[in-house]
């Protein structure tokens, strides 16, 4: 699934700005910046996933990702500026996915992706559209743009 969205997003991330919501084991937020993404800011809220977030960048030695321990949601409705790429990996119980896109829709530069992973299907509203589309195991997963930009 990873290898299969980062060659949706391109190859390189060179000067985007990336969010990774829930970022769990980071590792799409470690990724966007091992391929060249200028800040890549991960939000975790448990605190033992946290420290261990932290380990891993320093020993990674990452000076271009930021870590947040606070809740994703808490964090999606907060001014935290524009971002190019917003991964969004909820706990899969959650229903967060329906809250949480009108909250992102003012956080996205004009060309910005969200990508969505979800244990079940999930149908954005209307003033989502769905860039591309795909299913892995029991994992939906699709890259969202909002409604009023175009994608190629």
């Amino acid at each position: 699934m990873r290898e299969t969205l980062f060659n949706w997003l391109g190859q390189s991330l060179n000067g985007r700005r990336c969010l990774d919501l829930f970022a769990g084991s980071g590792i799409l937020g470690l990724e966007a910046a091992s391929r060249g993404a200028a800040e890549v800011v991960m939000v975790e809220r448990n605190r033992t996933v946290f420290r261990a977030l932290q380990e891993t960048l320093i020993k990674l030695a990452c000076s271009n990702v930021f870590l947040r321990c606070e809740d994703g949601l808490e964090f999606a409705r907060q001014k935290n500026g524009l971002f190019d790429v917003i991964f969004l990996d909820p706990p899969f119980q959650s229903d967060y996915l329906p809250t949480l896109l009108p909250l992102l829709a003012d956080k996205l530069t004009q060309d910005g992706l969200v990508y969505v992973e979800s244990g079940a299907v999930f149908e954005p509203d209307k003033d989502w559209q769905v860039v591309r589309r795909a299913k892995a195991g029991a994992v939906h997963y699709q890259l969202l743009s909002r409604e009023n930009t175009l994608k190629v």
